[in-house]
């Protein structure tokens, strides 16, 4: 099992003191929802390994949410479940108690993988569905020009495609996931066509790859970003993106059948 922080917080980011203000900034696209929806397929009954605040959970399907950081759960809304504190490499539930099991944004905190993997096809009769990014996608952004590390941090934690893919066994397929120019889950690469969006420190802190840079260091790097901005040099090199309707960046979806 995962050694748990704090607040129960499984994984390296310590989501007691970044996740307060997370739903201020990461609210599910209804965009990625729907892609989501439609790799779950026909199922009734889901498990959202991960779940935090309960981003993409269905309104109509029976979600089962496990979330460790008591931090998270406490920021779902009242109309959602409440979440069971568990950890994905150990799930609490019988073999094959779900139609399938899905999680968003959360492979990279669990401390083994394999064993998440295998936890979740465990529990899923049907399809697995695992929103993530691709590490070697990851440095291909424009933020990298200004914040090296925190890109260098997000492709570090993240594993390969091919481990998901080893680690779930069955038929697998994964897809780049269109980012609208309008995203409203604000991770990194929502920002793409909204560069200002990333002087903001609570936008930066729903992020957790920040949080590993030293406050000093992100402070340089969001300097840089602000005189870029105001001189007009990031638009020459980058302001056709804020007319882009979506960007084909790291984010995928990956899908596995038994």
């Amino acid at each position: 099992m995962s050694e748990r922080g704090a607040d129960g917080s499984a994984g390296d980011a310590d989501y007691s003191a970044i996740g307060a203000s997370y739903t201020d900034h990461r609210q599910p696209d209804r965009r990625i929802a729907a892609a989501i929806t439609r790799a779950l397929g026909e199922s009734e009954t889901v498990v959202n390994v991960g779940a935090g605040a309960g981003s993409y959970e269905s309104d109509v399907l029976k979600v089962t949410a496990v979330e460790p950081s008591e931090t998270m759960r406490a920021q779902r809304p009242a109309h959602l479940p409440r979440a069971v504190d568990a950890v994905a490499e150990s799930l609490p539930f019988a073999d094959g108690a779900f139609d399938a099991a899905m999680t968003t944004f959360s492979v990279h905190q669990w401390s083994d993988l394999r064993a998440g993997l295998r936890e979740m096809r465990r529990v899923a009769r049907g399809p697995v569905v695992i929103l993530t990014c691709d590490p070697d996608l990851v440095r291909d952004f424009w933020l990298y020009e200004y914040a090296p590390l925190v890109l260098d941090t997000e492709a570090r934690r993240h594993p390969s495609i091919g481990e998901i893919t080893e680690g779930l066994g069955g038929t697998v397929t994964a897809e780049r996931v269109p980012i609208p120019v309008d995203c409203t889950d604000g991770f990194n690469e929502a920002y793409y066509g909204r560069p200002e969006r990333l002087l903001e420190p609570g936008a930066r802190q729903a992020c957790s790859a920040w949080s590993f840079v030293e406050p000093a260091l992100q402070e340089r790097y969001v300097d840089g970003l602000r005189r870029d901005l105001a001189s007009g040099a990031w638009d020459e090199r980058h302001g056709t993106l804020r007319r882009q309707p979506s960007l084909d960046g790291s984010l995928v979806l990956v899908r596995a059948v038994p």
